[in-house]
């Protein structure tokens, strides 16, 4: 679907759509209880369609209505896991299938999902004799998770680290997982220790270097309110930092979300000069985040240890800097950095979204500071983790037509 966006400012309020990184844990631990459990706020994304579906081929029987996910005991299948794009889906499904299955399971992914790093979790499959294959975009398993001692690095991706604590607690024995370096995006982590707390699951954090799993433990019914996303919210306030009147809904002030970061640095961007901002922790901010800082009356942004973003839906150091030059900014970019310069307006222009979800809505963000159209090719990528994203722009004011 390519569209054409108006220039306008945005205003009204929004219902900011479920945080997905809240929303795959609590559905693994609903999933892993064995009873009855409720989730409202619930998103329909495809990425969270895709973790549905790995629930159910581990035994969960998930009922959609409206908002309103039900997860109840269901049948175990086995067989084969449609992972869609998700790399959420994928890294955290890995260890617990291991635990419950017996015999060959696969994973199947689409895009670049396969091209991702899964190198910690077939360093410690080596180890722990679980066989594994890589066909294209299939990788398909054998073997069991065992308990025991799990060491890994941290630099990759917090992913591995949440897939394992979901594993090795569905164990009977006791386990621990090391870190053997440093371990980057730390709130990921958080949010897997408090998903897990609330499931009645015990996992001791000692200064993110090592992590001791009892075993035995038994997860408990989860149920209530999906908490709404900062990392979609990002889109709507960067359009505020540019000038629009937006008031996101259904966010927690208090969140463990890393992604809550994004307002003290628009904070931050609103004072003159250059600006350096780590996105080691924050890496689904950046594209918001550079599309503000194209925004702002001189000065730089230099966004640092970004290398990351290369392995996302679409190289998005490179996809980040090719939005902003698309529409008229200025930007430059380096192995794990990106700059984007001050010019306060956009030209606008022709944007590939690069079948990156991220890229799409930073895009309608920039638009509210273009003077001309912003064209988009393939802006439907937001269904990945906002179905209803065009919809909701659409009630802030926004204008965009499919030609």
């Amino acid at each position: 679907m390519n569209l054409t966006i108006m220039p306008r400012k945005l205003s009204g309020e929004v219902k900011i759509p479920a945080s997905k990184s809240v929303a795959h844990r609590l559905l693994l631990c609903a999933a892993f209880s064995g009873e009855e459990n409720r989730l409202t706020g619930f998103s329909a994304s495809e990425d969270m369609m895709a973790t549905i579906r790995g629930l159910r081929a581990l035994g969960a029987d998930t009922e959609l209505s409206g908002d309103t996910a039900v997860i109840r005991p269901g049948k175990v299948l086995g067989g084969e896991i449609d992972c869609g794009e998700s790399g959420s889906t994928l890294r955290f499904l890995i260890p617990p299938a291991l635990a419950l299955l017996n015999g060959e399971i696969s994973f199947v992914g689409h895009g670049r999902l396969m091209e991702r790093p899964l190198t910690p979790y077939f360093d410690l499959f080596a180890e722990k004799r679980i066989r594994w294959r890589q066909e294209d975009n299939r990788l398909v398993l054998s073997g069991k998770l065992t308990a025991g001692s799990y060491s890994l690095s941290g630099k990759v991706s917090s992913q591995f680290v949440t897939g394992l604590l979901f594993g090795l607690a569905l164990l009977k024995e006791d386990s621990e997982i090391r870190i053997t370096d440093r371990l980057e995006s730390r709130g990921y982590v958080d949010l897997t220790l408090s998903a897990l707390a609330e499931a009645g699951i015990k996992a001791e954090n000692q200064s993110y270097q090592r992590f001791l799993i009892p075993g035995g433990q038994k997860f408990r019914p989860v149920s209530g309110e999906i908490e709404g996303d900062w990392s979609q919210a990002a889109f709507f306030l960067g359009a505020n930092f540019l000038g629009c009147e937006i008031r996101p809904m259904g966010l927690k002030c208090n969140s463990l979300q890393g992604d809550r970061a994004v307002s003290g640095i628009l904070g931050e961007m609103k004072n003159p000069g250059c600006l350096l901002v780590d996105a080691a922790e924050i890496p689904d901010l950046i594209p918001a985040l550079a599309v503000a800082a194209a925004g702002r009356n001189g000065g730089s942004v230099r966004f640092v240890n970004a290398g990351r973003l290369r392995m996302k839906e679409s190289d998005r150091i490179t996809s980040t800097v090719r939005l902003v030059r698309s529409l008229g900014g200025k930007a430059a970019e380096g192995p794990d950095y990106l700059e984007i310069a001050g010019t306060g307006t956009l030209s606008g222009g022709t944007v590939d979204c690069q079948n990156d979800h991220r890229i799409a809505m930073a895009a309608a963000e920039a638009s509210c500071i273009c003077q001309n159209e912003v064209k988009l090719i393939g802006a439907e990528c937001v269904r990945k983790s906002y179905p209803v994203f065009w919809e909701d722009f659409a009630r802030l004011g926004g204008k965009a037509e499919e030609r």
